[in-house]
């Protein structure tokens, strides 16, 4: 057999990106095909609908329901502040002795009034939300009223697992190789607004320091998963990671412990040095996976936006590959034969293995489901 089909991720210098920023609802496009656009620059706007908030107005101005629109002094759509008066009474007799009234306990509009409940419903302002680029690129197409298309050629890393949210920063390599790790005193003001790159770990305490000191992400061979817990307060679930609010993004490039940073990718996160990245830690393991990215952006000529469809990575000899099981977890390799015939392993079971060389020369049979491709 000479290929075969494998889960992989994306480790280059080169590539086309095709990235689609798109509003939560329909809104405000602010920019036209063929613009050029940074990754700071926004694309699209919307105002998303405000809380609501009910309120029982009868109650409140000691009347029943029914009697609520002799005394009701807005109405539905009438915009409001919290001086604004909702009813009132006249008082007893109309002398104004007694007079009861309402102001309203939040800004925003009417958005219902039940004379059956005596209750009213306020929604509180919209919400304004932006969408950026994210990316440094070219607007390829526009989505009428909900966002855009656009493409780039960067340098791509895409990480096995992340926390935080999008950013974007220069990157600072803090270590000399991809076994070091980054000591917590070397992380200071000159630091803010980078993201920094350690080698194998990064503890809990350098952590606290990136975020004390403005750190905008960091960039890891590996992490403790009990550190996650304690950043986030909860274990990790199995759903999207993301939208943490940790002050911080964490790309972790190989996984969970101290492993070190693939040769490659670090070589590559060195070769960028200084240069400005865009990042996020968006992961989800389950159906339609997401991995975290790191894009660094290149100089590139518009006519060299030419996305190729997607397809399955191939393993193949040559082809690089990641160990996902012990004992060699994490372990970098380069396939060097596909066998065709089943092989039994440990478990007793009969699999579909392949012959690997690792970076030290050292060759081991593999079950071909314990790799995943690294995509060159």
């Amino acid at each position: 057999m000479g290929q075969a089909y494998s889960a992989g991720l994306t480790v280059t210098d080169s590539i086309i990106l095709k990235k689609e920023r798109i509003l939560p609802l329909k809104g405000k496009v602010l920019v036209k095909k063929g613009d050029k656009v940074k990754a700071e620059d926004v694309v699209a706007e919307t105002l998303l609908p405000g809380k609501v908030v009910p309120f029982n107005l009868a109650n409140k101005l000691g009347v029943t329901p029914a009697q609520l629109v002799n005394f009701i002094k807005i109405e539905v759509g009438q915009q409001i502040t919290k001086e604004t008066i909702l009813a009132e009474t006249k008082g007893l007799f109309g002398t104004g002795l007694f007079k009861n009234e309402v102001r309203s306990p939040v800004e925003g509009e009417v958005e219902n009034i039940s004379s059956v409940t005596g209750q009213i419903l306020l929604r509180e302002p919209r919400v304004p939300v932006q969408v950026k680029a994210f990316i440094d690129g070219i607007v390829t197409d526009v989505i009428e009223d909900e966002g855009v298309i656009i493409e780039n050629k960067s340098a791509y890393i895409q990480g096995i697992f992340g926390i935080g949210g999008e950013t974007i920063g220069e990157i600072k390599v803090m270590v000399k190789s991809p076994a070091d790790q980054i000591n917590p005193q070397q992380i200071d003001q000159s630091c803010q607004g980078k993201i920094i790159v350690s080698g194998s770990f990064i503890t809990y305490d350098a952590i606290e320091a990136a975020r004390k000191n403005g750190v905008k992400a960091i960039i890891t061979g590996g992490i403790d998963d009990q550190d996650i817990k304690k950043l986030l307060g909860h274990d990790i679930g199995v759903a999207i990671t993301g939208h943490e609010n940790i002050g911080l993004t964490i790309v972790c490039t190989e996984g969970f412990g101290k492993i070190d940073m693939a040769k490659k990718t670090f070589e590559l996160l060195k070769k960028f040095d200084g240069h400005k990245t865009s990042i996020h830690g968006k992961t989800q393991i389950r159906a339609g996976v997401i991995r975290p990215e790191i894009i660094i952006p290149l100089d590139f000529d518009e006519k060299e936006l030419v996305t190729k469809e997607a397809t399955m990575p191939v393993l193949e000899p040559g082809t690089l590959i990641r160990v996902i099981r012990q004992p060699n977890f994490g372990k970098i390799a380069k396939v060097i034969s596909l066998p065709e015939e089943l092989t039994k392993v440990e478990s007793e079971t009969l699999v579909r293995v392949l012959e690997a060389q690792f970076e030290d020369g050292t060759k081991m049979i593999i079950p071909r489901a314990n790799v995943e491709v690294i995509e060159t």
